[in-house]
C-alpha cells in the first residue's frame, strides 16, 4: 500500500490545481515523470473561447483539446521547477494567448498506512494505457458493439470500478460510447460518420470504491476508420471557358476541380478525371489530364466559323478512376473567341450613281461587305477608304456601326462643266489586324469601283477667288481705288449681266461699284479710330445674274500701317552744368513699323550747327553736345528729326548751359545769351544794372579806405618772419621770436586754412576743383601774398582782400558744398570737402589776426596803440617797437 500513497497524493494535487485563464498555472509533481502521464489539467476556455491551435513551447509536453497536460516522453527534474507555455491561438480573429505552466517538485511525504502494502507489489505489465480504438464508418454492427477493453494493473490489489467522459458519453453526441463499470469494456451503441466525428477522446477513471483512484485519468482516442461512402463532386454546376480560334495544339483552356469529403490522401480522395463525350461528336478538339483536371486543346485548327463552341462531358471517380470507385459527371463548355481571320469582301465590284453639282454633304451611295468573322467584333467591323479618285476631297466615305455599310457623300460641290463624271476606287479593310490561320495564305484588301455621274444645273455667279484680300494704306483718301471684284457666270464663263452690290450690317469702308465691281474707300481708314483698331474688315459681296441667281464672295480689307505721323522728341528742356556731359534727345513716332525708327536727326541753323553736335546713340535717341567752349547761357535749337519713312518732324530743344555741378542750382539764375536766338529776358537785365550799381559801390568804398591809410602803416620786416600760434593760455606769453612757425588761421567755419610750405604761405579755400581766393582776383592757383620780384628784396602785395571779393568767392561755393553734403546720405562729400590738418588746440577769442600780421611796410599801425590789455601781446608780435 506504500507505493500507492504518492499516487493518491498526486491524483489529488492534479484534480486540484486547475488555474484561472492566462494566468501562471503552478503543479506540484513528482521528480521523475513517466511519458504519456497525466501533469494536470487547465481550463483553456476561460482563456480563450475558440482556439483553433493549441501547442506547447516544451516538446516534452502536449495539451489535449479539453487542456488536459500529458508527457510525451519519461523525464526527471533536474532543478525543483520546470517552466513551459501553453499557446492559444484563434486564426480567424487573429488573438494569440499564452499560459505559463510551472512544474515544482512535491515533497514527500509519509506513505499512508492503511496502503502500506503497495510497496510490496510489483507491476508485470502495464494495461491501462491501450493503443487508440478504430471504429468503422458506418458500422453494421450488431450493437452495442465493442471496441475496447481498459484495465488498471492495481485491479490485483484493490476493487475497481472503471467510469469514462468526454465527447460521445457525456457530451454531444451523448450516448454514442458508455464502459462497463466492472470490465473496462467500452462499447459502441450506433454507427458513427467520420465524416461528421472523424474521432472521439474520451477520458477514462480507474477508482476504488472508497473514491481513491490508484491510476490516473487516461486520455483514450477512438479514431473512425473511413468508409468509400462519398462520391466526389464538381465545385460547379457548369465550367465555361473560352479559346482563341487557330490556337496550338497544347494551349491551356482552363481547369476542372472535384472535391471528395472521405479522409484525405487516401484512395477514397484520389481522382482520375476524363472526357466521356464531346458535342459535336467530330474529331476531339480537346484533351483532359487525368490528374489535375487541365483542359488543352488538342485540334491543330479550331475555326470558330465552323464550330463555335464546343461542350464537354466530364468525369471524375475515387479509388484512383478504378471502376469500383465512385464517380460524378459535369459539363464543359468551350466557346471559340473570333479572331480576324477572314477579309471583308464587297458584295459587288462596281456600282454607279448620280449627283447635282455643287450639291454638297449629301449622300450619294450605300456600300454593303462580307465578312465571315463575328458580327459587331472589330474582326468585322469595316473600315472604307477610297484608294484613287479622291485628289480634290470632294468625296468622303464612313462606315454606319449599325449596318456595316459604306456611306459615300460629296462634301465639296462638283462642277459639270469642269468633269462630266467622276470614277472613285474604293477599299476596305477591318478595325482589327489580320491574324493568318495556320498554313494559310496572304490575305489581300478587296476593291470596288464606283462611277459618279454629275447632273448640269442653272448656277449663280461665281467669284473667283471666294475670298479676296485687299491693303489699304492708312489714312488713304475717300473714294481711292483698291481693287477689282468680278464674278463669273459658269455657263457662259463671262461676266456680262452681272450686278454686285454690298448687303447692309456690315463696316462702310468700301463701296463698290453695281456694274465693273470695282471698290472704292468711303472712309479715311485710321487704325486709331473705333472699329478700324481691328485692322481689318471681311465684306460680303453679292453678285446677281439676269436670272436673278446670286453667287457670294467675301472682301477682306485689310488696313496696312502708313507713315502718318511726324517723329517727335519726348523732351525739349535740358539744363547742362559746367561738365558739359552730352544730353541724349529721344524721338517716338506713333507708327508702325517700317515708318518708324531708326531715326535720323539734324540742325536746322547753321550758325548753331557750328556750335554744337549730334551723335547717333541708338534707333531712337541720339546725344546732342556743344563742339566747343561755348559761353553759358540758354540756346534754343531747331533739331528735325526724319522717321524712316522719310516724314520730317520739326522740334526746338532749349538747353540752358549754366555754370553749375547739378541742375538744380541753375533754377532762377539761368544766363542769357543774345544775338541770334539766345535773348536775355527784363528780369536778366535788370539783376545785371544792379549788379553793377553794387560792384561800383563796393569798388568805391574799397579806394577810399586804402587811400587814406596807405602813407601811415608800414610793416618793417617780411610778413613771412612774423607768424602767429593760438594759446591756449589767456595771460600774457612769451615773446616768440623764431619767424618758421606755421601760422594757423581760424578759418574753419569759412571754409579755409592757413598752410605755410618753405618760405611761402598761402590761404587756400578748399573746393573739388582746387579755386583760390587769388583765383577769383587774377586766374590760377595763387597765393594769398604774391611774391614780387624788385630791388633784391621780397615785397609782398596788400593781404587785405575786399568784402565783395570775399563774398564772391565763398557764398556760391559754400552753397554747392552744403547741397552736395545734403544729398549725400554716407557723408562722402564732407570727407572730400572738409581737410583736417594739424590741430593746435583751442582757438583763441579774438578771432583771426590775419589781415594784421601781414600788413605793408607803408601802412600805419597806429590803431594797435589804443586795443584792450589783452591784444597787446597780439600786436607786439605783429611789429617791433
Amino acid at each position: 500500500m506504500a507505493p500507492a500513497a504518492p499516487r493518491l497524493v498526486l491524483g489529488l494535487l492534479v484534480l486540484s490545481l486547475c488555474c484561472e485563464a492566462c494566468k501562471k498555472v503552478i503543479f506540484h509533481v513528482p521528480s521523475e515523470l513517466e511519458a504519456d502521464k497525466l501533469v494536470g489539467r487547465v481550463d483553456l476556455k476561460e482563456c480563450l473561447q475558440s482556439a483553433d491551435f493549441i501547442s506547447s513551447s516544451d516538446g516534452n509536453f502536449k495539451v489535449l483539446e479539453d487542456g488536459s497536460v500529458y508527457t510525451t516522453s519519461a523525464l526527471s527534474l533536474s532543478a525543483e521547477k520546470k517552466t513551459f507555455t501553453i499557446i492559444l491561438k484563434d486564426i480567424q480573429e487573429q488573438v494569440e494567448k499564452k499560459i505559463h505552466v510551472d512544474l515544482v517538485e512535491e515533497e514527500k511525504k509519509t506513505p499512508n498506512t492503511r496502503h502500506a502494502r503497495d510497496t510490496v507489489l510489483k507491476r508485470t505489465k502495464r494495461r491501462w494505457g491501450p493503443i487508440p480504438s478504430v471504429m468503422i464508418e458506418n458500422s453494421l454492427g450488431p450493437f452495442p458493439l465493442q471496441i475496447q477493453q481498459v484495465q488498471s494493473d492495481t485491479a490485483q490489489n484493490y476493487t475497481i470500478y472503471y467510469s469514462a467522459s468526454g465527447p460521445g458519453i457525456d457530451q454531444d453526441p451523448k450516448g454514442l460510447f458508455y464502459i462497463e463499470r466492472e470490465t473496462g469494456n467500452i462499447f459502441a451503441t450506433r454507427a458513427v460518420d467520420r465524416e461528421q466525428y472523424p474521432s472521439f477522446q474520451i477520458i477514462c477513471f480507474a477508482t476504488t470504491p472508497d473514491g481513491y483512484s490508484p491510476e490516473v485519468p487516461l486520455v483514450h482516442t477512438i479514431r473512425i476508420e473511413d468508409d468509400n461512402d462519398n462520391a466526389p463532386y464538381f465545385t460547379q454546376d457548369l465550367f465555361e471557358f473560352c479559346v482563341p480560334e487557330n490556337s496550338r495544339p497544347g494551349v491551356v483552356v482552363g481547369k476542372v476541380i472535384a472535391e471528395d469529403r472521405d479522409e484525405p490522401y487516401t484512395l477514397h480522395t484520389t481522382l482520375k478525371y476524363r472526357i466521356v463525350s464531346q458535342t459535336p461528336p467530330i474529331t476531339p478538339a480537346f484533351s483532359l489530364h487525368g490528374d489535375t483536371g487541365v483542359i488543352s486543346v488538342l485540334l491543330p485548327q479550331l475555326d470558330r466559323e465552323l464550330v463555335p463552341s464546343y461542350t464537354l462531358l466530364v468525369e471524375v471517380r475515387d479509388m484512383a478512376g478504378q471502376p469500383f470507385g465512385l464517380c460524378t459527371t459535369g459539363t464543359v463548355v468551350v466557346k471559340i473567341e473570333d479572331t480576324n481571320d477572314n477579309a471583308p469582301t464587297f458584295k459587288q465590284l462596281q456600282y454607279e450613281t448620280r449627283v447635282e453639282e455643287n450639291r454638297v454633304n449629301v449622300e450619294v451611295l450605300r456600300i454593303s461587305v462580307v465578312d465571315l468573322d463575328e458580327p459587331g467584333s472589330p474582326g468585322s467591323g469595316a473600315v472604307y477608304e477610297i484608294i484613287r479618285g479622291n485628289d480634290d476631297q470632294a468625296f468622303e466615305i464612313t462606315t454606319d456601326k449599325n449596318t456595316n455599310e459604306g456611306i459615300l457623300c460629296v462634301t465639296k460641290g462638283l462642277d459639270y462643266e469642269a468633269a462630266k463624271q467622276r470614277i472613285l476606287v474604293i477599299g476596305v479593310n477591318n478595325e482589327a489586324p489580320y491574324l493568318l490561320a495556320p498554313h494559310s495564305q496572304q490575305l489581300s484588301q478587296s476593291t470596288c469601283s464606283v462611277t459618279v455621274h454629275v447632273l448640269d444645273v442653272d448656277e449663280g455667279p461665281v467669284f473667283k477667288p471666294c475670298l479676296l484680300r485687299l491693303d489699304v494704306k492708312e489714312c488713304e483718301d475717300i473714294g481711292t481705288a483698291i481693287g477689282r471684284y468680278v464674278a463669273e457666270d459658269p455657263e457662259t464663263g463671262n461676266s456680262e449681266g452681272i450686278r454686285y452690290r454690298i448687303p447692309p450690317g456690315q463696316c462702310n469702308w468700301v463701296n463698290i461699284d453695281d456694274k465693273s465691281g470695282e471698290i472704292r474707300t468711303v472712309r479715311v481708314l485710321d487704325r486709331d479710330i473705333g472699329e478700324m483698331r481691328r485692322g481689318q474688315c471681311n465684306i460680303t459681296v453679292l453678285a446677281i445674274d439676269r436670272n436673278g441667281k446670286t453667287g457670294t464672295g467675301t472682301i477682306q480689307v485689310c488696313i496696312v500701317p502708313g507713315n502718318k505721323n511726324f517723329p517727335r522728341i519726348t523732351q525739349t528742356d535740358y539744363i547742362m552744368c559746367r561738365d558739359r556731359n552730352p544730353i541724349s534727345l529721344t524721338a517716338q513716332d506713333g507708327d508702325e513699323a517700317p515708318y518708324s525708327a531708326p531715326f535720323e536727326y539734324r540742325i536746322n541753323d547753321r550758325r548753331l550747327a557750328s556750335m554744337w553736335k549730334l551723335t547717333p546713340h541708338d534707333d531712337s535717341s541720339w546725344y546732342l553736345s556743344p563742339k566747343g567752349d561755348i559761353p553759358y547761357g540758354i540756346y534754343e535749337i531747331p533739331v528735325s528729326v526724319i522717321d524712316n519713312g522719310g516724314k520730317i518732324g520739326e522740334n526746338i530743344v532749349r538747353v540752358n548751359l549754366c555754370d553749375c555741378v547739378t541742375p538744380t542750382e541753375c533754377d532762377g539764375r539761368t544766363r542769357q545769351l543774345a544775338g541770334g536766338n539766345v535773348t536775355l529776358g527784363l528780369w536778366a537785365i535788370l539783376a545785371m544794372i544792379l549788379g553793377s550799381l553794387l560792384l561800383l559801390l563796393i569798388l568805391i568804398t574799397i579806394c577810399g579806405c586804402c587811400g587814406t591809410g596807405v602813407m601811415n602803416r608800414q610793416v618793417t620786416d617780411d610778413c613771412a618772419n612774423h607768424n602767429l600760434i593760438i594759446s591756449n593760455t589767456e595771460a600774457p606769453g612769451e615773446e616768440v621770436m623764431d619767424h618758421n612757425i606755421i601760422p594757423l588761421q581760424s578759418t574753419c567755419d569759412q571754409g579755409g586754412y592757413g598752410v605755410k610750405t618753405g618760405e611761402q604761405q598761402t590761404f587756400e579755400m578748399v573746393k573739388g576743383r582746387g579755386h583760390t581766393l587769388e583765383s577769383v582776383k587774377g586766374g590760377g592757383h595763387q597765393t594769398l601774398g604774391s611774391v614780387k620780384e624788385g630791388g633784391g628784396q621780397t615785397m609782398m602785395d596788400t593781404c587785405r582782400y575786399s568784402y565783395s571779393e570775399w563774398h564772391n568767392f565763398t557764398h556760391p561755393r559754400l552753397g554747392e558744398k552744403v547741397h552736395l553734403c545734403r544729398q549725400d546720405e554716407e557723408q562722402k562729400h564732407s570727407e572730400d570737402y572738409l581737410l583736417s590738418y594739424n590741430y593746435e588746440g583751442k582757438g583763441s577769442l579774438a578771432g583771426s589776426v590775419g589781415c594784421c600780421s601781414d600788413q605793408h611796410e607803408e601802412e600805419a599801425l597806429d590803431f594797435l596803440d589804443q586795443l584792450e590789455p589783452k591784444f597787446r601781446t597780439l600786436a607786439e608780435t605783429c611789429i617791433k617797437r
